[in-house]
């Protein structure tokens, strides 16, 4: 049996994943969804989401529990989604950090720019063609998926560098958005590497869970 967890119930927006999750209990095979906060529920799950929230404080909450060695090796071997926070936790570089920099898991080989679109105000949504998820449908008919997905940034990063040729670009904004000379060509929101998932932005903050649906997919072993 497949058990997903939502990670650090720490501090992020772990709640919205779990909705989304359960929402697919009925067409995935998914026995559990739980929060994780201790090296022991860590140890119970099969796959892992770190959720957007302060990357710099999950990171420091997760050392100060004890688990950020444990998250370390989990990362390295099951499968891992990280969203907005998560991404940038997951990162083996990022940039525009506070100062003193922080604390990384050092796994997916990307470089991120940090709070890349600016502050809150800055939030957008935007509709994309996303060819990654034209066989999934999540919980919505079959009829009406298309393969748009509405992409909420929130004080977003973005990957500005792909340091690994096995890193699979899956998402493109538009040339355009951001702050550097990299939003010219268009930057990249959403990487798949080996048993890893990277996105920029918040998929649990839309009433479609095809993203939640691929990571599962993923993290089972099918061919997407």
């Amino acid at each position: 049996m497949f058990y997903p967890a939502d990670f650090v119930a720490l501090q992020g927006a772990f709640i919205e994943h779990m909705h989304a999750l359960n929402a697919l209990r009925g067409v995935e095979h998914i026995s559990e969804v739980i929060e994780v906060r201790t090296k022991e529920e860590l140890a119970s799950v099969d796959a892992l989401i770190i959720p957007g929230g302060e990357s710099t404080s999950i990171a420091l909450i997760a050392e100060r529990c004890g688990i950020l060695e444990d998250l370390r090796k989990f990362v390295s071997t099951k499968p891992t989604w990280g969203t907005c926070a998560g991404l940038i936790l997951m990162a083996k570089q990022a940039i525009h950090t506070k100062k003193g920099g922080q604390q990384l898991l050092n796994a997916l080989p990307v470089t991120v720019s940090r709070n890349q679109f600016g502050r809150q105000v800055d939030s957008f949504t935007i509709k994309l063609d996303s060819p990654c998820l034209s066989s999934i449908s999540g919980t919505k008919s079959s009829d009406s998926v298309s393969d748009q997905f509405e992409y909420a940034f929130i004080r977003a990063p973005a990957i500005v560098s792909v340091d690994d040729p096995e890193v699979l670009p899956l998402v493109t904004l538009p040339p355009g958005y951001g702050q550097t000379e990299a939003s010219e060509k268009g930057l990249l929101v959403a990487v798949r590497y080996r048993n890893m998932l990277g996105t920029s932005f918040h998929p649990e903050l839309t009433n479609d869970n095809r993203w939640h649906q691929y990571f599962v997919r993923m993290a089972l072993g099918d061919d997407l």
